[in-house]
């Protein structure tokens, strides 16, 4: 299957994390998204980057992508990450963060350039409140610390 970047809204870029994310909820902002589609145009994925969520991380240069899903179309994340990582640094952002589950292995981040830059990254539930306006998702145990913090 013949993929290519594709540009996308923040709606339909939620309404595609809304369906098929595992764990994750649609985001409030963001700087830009990006989708990947195939030779019909069938959007197969979607990456959200906005700025990072850790309030040390947001240097005014810094930007995450804090939402990556696809419905597992062979090599759609790779593409997407390489993608958002080339986007936010022609935007002036570096670096680009992300982060991972443990049990994810990353392949698809090292494909797209990215450095594995800190284990048992992420903070508690208490921390959501520390920047105005924002409010706590309900998540799952694994989703409490212990992820992986990716660089590029």
């Amino acid at each position: 299957m013949k993929l290519r970047i594709v540009p996308t809204d923040l709606k339909t870029a939620n309404e595609f994390v809304r369906k098929l994310h595992r764990h994750s909820r649609p985001v409030v902002g963001h700087r830009f998204a990006v989708g990947v589609a195939d030779e019909d145009g069938t959007l197969r994925g979607v990456a959200i980057v906005g700025r990072p969520v850790a309030p040390r991380l947001d240097d005014g240069k810094a930007a995450e992508i804090t939402r990556l899903c696809t419905d597992g179309t062979r090599n759609a994340c790779s593409m997407l990450y390489g993608a958002a990582r080339r986007a936010a640094r022609a935007m002036g952002c570096e670096p680009i963060y992300t982060y991972t589950l443990p049990e994810e292995g990353g392949a698809s981040l090292r494909a797209a350039g990215f450095q594995l830059d800190k284990t048992d990254a992420g903070g508690s539930a208490a921390m959501w409140h520390s920047r105005p306006g924002r409010t706590a998702q309900p998540v799952g145990d694994d989703l409490i610390g212990g992820k992986w913090r990716w660089k590029g």
